[in-house]
């Protein structure tokens, strides 16, 4: 995105980089735009965690933190950075950027050029299916597109979570949202720019309960600590892989790391509170009794 930006001279460095984001592409803009000698300012809602938060302003970006409200409003964090972005062009002598990831289709195209090349080059091309959720669509549509031009009998696939209206768009056509999810960043209401004309085969809608159990049993007995978006993908690889049978190779993409949700999925007191499981190693109370002596 910022690469593309900066080919078509719509930014340049010393150059500020506006984005409404859940966090994570927040955090790769932050990281970009201080390697390219920019600055960022991130819109993002109020309910993301502190982690996510923390993280941004480590890597210099100025928060801009707004209620959570949908897209039809307004004030909705993806448009109101927007409208930010535009006010602060007219005084950034090296311009102002609105990243606009959800339908900015250098995102897409990104994916299309790297993404989708390096997984047939890992699989020594023998991919049958891809799966993942969608936040900006940028991902599933990349890739995507490359996979069906490389081999048109291989599956796409879209793991959705509660909350979300894609499930019903490609199983029924209806943008329908049901139920809820405590997953962030990922979930849309809306076709983006980067979604139209994803080659989608295959929708499934994980819960949380499903992908919490994969993203605990993964830190328990694999040592990976992953996201909800981690979690969502890989249930939905799974429910793929029991679609197409064996002797298949699906691939999805791992997107977040654990320690940035330490206060929310990894919270006892969090699920607890959401009705969700607590798995028992993340209760469990040390026993031990330190050997301090006496001084």
């Amino acid at each position: 995105i910022v690469l593309d930006a900066e080919r078509r001279g719509l930014i340049e460095p010393g150059g500020l980089i506006v984005e409404g984001t859940a966090g994570n592409t927040g955090i790769g803009l932050a990281m970009v735009a201080s390697a390219f000698g920019m600055r960022t300012v991130i819109v993002i809602p109020e309910t993301q965690s502190e982690e996510k938060k923390q993280a941004l302003r480590l890597m210099g970006a100025e928060l801009v933190e707004v209620p959570a409200v949908p897209y039809r409003n307004p004030n909705n964090y993806v448009r109101l950075s927007g409208r930010l972005a535009e006010q602060l062009a007219r005084t950034e002598p090296n311009g102002a950027l609105w990243a606009n990831q959800f339908d900015n289709v250098a995102n897409r195209q990104a994916h299309f050029d790297t993404t989708a090349p390096e997984i047939f080059r890992q699989t020594d091309g023998k991919v049958d299916g891809f799966i993942c959720a969608v936040g900006s669509g940028g991902t599933l549509a990349g890739v995507g597109l490359w996979l069906k031009d490389m081999k048109p009998a291989a599956k796409i696939g879209l793991a959705d979570p509660h909350g979300a209206a894609l499930y019903s768009w490609y199983t029924e056509g209806e943008l329908k949202s049901e139920g809820s999810s405590i997953t962030e960043g990922i979930g849309q209401g809306r076709i983006t720019a980067n979604l139209e004309g994803a080659p989608v085969d295959f929708a499934c809608r994980i819960s949380d309960e499903e992908a919490l159990r994969v993203v605990f049993d993964l830190a328990e007995h694999e040592g990976m600590v992953l996201g909800g978006s981690s979690g969502i993908n890989i249930a939905g690889a799974m429910a793929m892989a029991r679609e197409m049978g064996p002797g298949h190779t699906i691939v999805t993409i791992l997107c977040d790391y654990g320690n940035r949700y330490a206060s929310k999925l990894y919270n006892p007191k969090f699920l607890r509170s959401k009705n969700l499981p607590v798995p028992g190693w993340m209760a469990r109370e040390s026993t031990i009794a330190p050997p301090f002596e006496a001084v």
